[in-house]
């Protein structure tokens, strides 16, 4: 077909008249059927159809025809990676610069309608923990169904979170998986659209502040005044007050630390800190630290304590929170572990 239009085209050279279905058959017969049997899998039926029946009735079709199908999808999908990657205005500031303002929006448009209209699209901004929220109460092959439209990085995360039993299930069924009705995905995204929304309400509106939001906003206050504040809240409700200790770290929770980790933050601490800090610190404390520091530091932490004196209250407890602090930079660089309460789901993340 292109070949005959292109008698009645006065540029047998361009791309511009093709249709889009055509443009997408130069693409297929280029890759060869390998890799087009790859793409084929990711597409539904009637696409396949559709995309079969142009690639049969192309006929021939020139080098420059071929190179321009190709560039154009090329450029749609850096366009679609940078969107979804980046955002909008990233990829249109990029774009532009590139290949100039009128070919940037167009590549824009025809991928903010391809973005719009591929299924379940709703999930790939959403958070990800209310996804997986959503998914652990699901059959594996509703999941299977979603995880197969989602980005590859965040449905590992996914899986990951699924119970045992369910991910081997999932796996399963996500690797059989062939090709699925329209009308079979219509219906399974309206449904998991609605249950999404409900969850994505419920969490934004718990994640406006909350205990979670509280106790990292009383990890980073001065210690003399989160003192007053929870002498204050214990009078009021000792209950909040409790419930929001328990989610924080402060410097006595050192006491339940391992080790290994112990060691791995004094090695990072300013020798004056410790001294300052252990101060006022309990026997209890202080045996944590010796017996985690070399002899040589040991030794000289004690002769400064001696030596230390008229320390001011407020010193020791900015030196204990600059020690605070140190520990949760740490443990946010994986390079110890914080755990609360003796259990790893109250681990602070």
């Amino acid at each position: 077909m292109a070949a005959e239009s292109a008698d009645n085209k006065p540029d047998l050279g361009s791309t511009a008249w093709l249709s889009n279905k055509q443009k997408a058959a130069m693409v297929i017969i280029s890759l060869g059927a390998d890799k087009a049997s790859e793409i084929y899998k990711y597409l539904q039926e009637r696409d396949i159809e559709d995309l079969t029946y142009e690639v049969a009735r192309l006929g021939q079709s020139t080098n420059s025809q071929v190179e321009g199908a190709l560039d154009e999808f090329y450029k749609l999908c850096l366009t679609h990676k940078m969107m979804t990657d980046g955002g909008l205005d990233y990829a249109r500031s990029v774009l532009e610069k590139a290949f100039g303002e009128t070919t940037a929006r167009n590549l824009l448009e025809k991928v903010s309608k391809t973005l719009q209209s591929r299924p379940f699209n709703f999930l790939s901004k959403g958070d990800p923990k209310a996804l997986i929220g959503l998914m652990q109460n699901e059959r594996p092959q509703v999941i299977a169904l979603i995880l197969s439209y989602l980005d590859s990085e965040l449905a590992a995360s996914v899986m990951m979170n699924l119970p045992d039993d369910k991910r081997l299930e999932t796996i399963s069924v996500l690797a059989k998986m062939d090709r699925v009705s329209p009308e079979a995905i219509s219906v399974v995204e309206a449904e998991t659209k609605r249950k999404f929304d409900t969850i994505v309400t419920s969490e934004d509106n718990m994640n406006i502040g909350g205990i979670d939001f509280a106790a990292d906003v009383m990890n980073h206050i001065d210690r003399s005044v989160e003192k007053r504040i929870f002498d204050d809240m214990e009078k009021v409700d000792p209950d909040l007050a409790s419930e929001i200790k328990d989610r924080m770290f402060v410097f006595e929770d050192i006491l339940g630390m391992d080790d290994r980790s112990v060691q791995r933050f004094i090695r990072e601490c300013n020798t004056k800190d410790i001294v300052y800090a252990l101060k006022t610190a309990t026997d209890d404390m202080k045996q944590i630290f010796f017996n985690n520091m070399s002899k040589r530091m040991a030794e000289t932490v004690t002769s400064d304590m001696q030596t230390t004196t008229n320390v001011r209250l407020k010193d020791v407890e900015e030196a204990q929170q600059r020690i605070v602090n140190l520990i949760r930079k740490l443990e946010d660089q994986g390079e110890l572990i914080i755990s609360k309460g003796g259990s790893d789901d109250d681990a602070l993340v």
